[in-house]
């Protein structure tokens, strides 16, 4: 692996290189400067995937879910504090499977919640149904950069 990372603005969507050493240090997106970590899972959308996990040489994990979903719902604040803990490790990411089914259906969403970690576009894991926080940190721990 090179000492940069290409990876995707959640606001924009522009790609940008990243040295992989200073990602601690607040990196900004180069078109709109806006900061490329927030500690909160970005929304995908068939507009921004391909820039946030397609291009993204940083793993993306992403929640595939849905609003009338209660396990979706029960594992929202544990994605939520998982991101603001392990960013920028890895890019967290949600993806409404109501709004986008198109994108469910690609990748085979057969059962919610559903989480794929990805690396530059390629599936590197899956993990169907609800996990708590300790559980999910030991899932994702092999994914993490660093």
């Amino acid at each position: 692996m090179s000492d940069s990372l290409t990876l995707g603005c959640p606001r924009c969507g522009a790609v940008n290189r990243v040295v992989q050493a200073r990602l601690d240090d607040g990196p900004r997106c180069g078109k709109c400067k806006q900061a490329l970590f927030n500690g909160e899972p970005a929304e995908l959308t068939g507009g921004n995937f391909h820039a946030l996990v397609v291009r993204s040489e940083m793993p993306v994990v992403v929640d595939f879910w849905a609003n009338w979903c209660g396990p979706c719902k029960a594992m929202a604040p544990t994605f939520a504090e998982a991101a603001r803990e392990l960013e920028p490790r890895m890019r967290f990411a949600k993806l409404d499977t109501e709004a986008e089914p198109g994108l469910a259906g690609q990748f085979g969403i057969r059962s919610i919640p559903t989480l794929i970690v990805f690396r530059e576009g390629r599936e590197l894991a899956r993990q169907p149904g609800l996990l708590q926080g300790t559980q999910l940190r030991q899932w994702l721990q092999p994914h993490l950069l660093g």
